[in-house]
Order: structure tokens, then sequence, then C-alpha cells
């Protein structure tokens, strides 16, 4: 799952975009599933995300989340690519 985070730390805004290990960690860390994102998604789960792929992108963040967070000016999902596989208007063969 990818979804591509406007994330502004105070030093204007960086673009990052979630890899599968970084759901992964959030899966992990918040005892949750990736399925459960599509529900809605809460603003420390959004952060958290923003903050791994940050690491990933080799941004430099604190060590700790908690003073990620703390940082946040404004967080602003741009999109994702969690679209419906299936076409529209596709039926299932009788």
């Amino acid at each position: 799952m990818k979804i591509s985070i406007s994330v502004d730390t105070g030093s204007g805004p960086n673009v990052v975009t979630t890899t599968l290990f970084n759901v992964i960690t959030w899966e992990r860390k918040f005892k949750r599933r990736a399925g459960d994102l599509a529900a809605g998604i809460g603003a420390e789960d959004l952060a958290f995300l923003a903050y791994e792929a940050s690491k990933a992108a080799g941004l430099t963040v604190p060590l700790m989340f908690d003073e990620y967070a703390k940082t946040i000016v404004s967080l602003d999902v741009l999109g994702s690519d969690d679209q419906n596989p299936t076409p529209p208007g596709a039926t299932a063969a009788a």
C-alpha cells in the first residue's frame, strides 16, 4: 500500500511515500491490520506512517516518534494506490 504524504516539520514540506515495510511497521506497533486503514485513518496513524516513510527516504528525523510528532506543522494525504482492482461495471460470469 502506497500513500503519498506531505509533511512539514517546520523547514518546509516534504512529500514521502509509504512502502509495504512502513505499513508492516505500523501494523506491529499499533496491533492493527492494513485493512483497518480503509475504515479511516487517525492523525497518529498518519504521523507514524509519515515518520517511517521519512526515515526510509533518508530524511533526518528524531530517534523517537513522539519527538517527531511534536515537530509536525502540517500533514496531508496527497493520494494512495488504494484503488479497486475490479473495473467498473465488471460482473461475475453466470
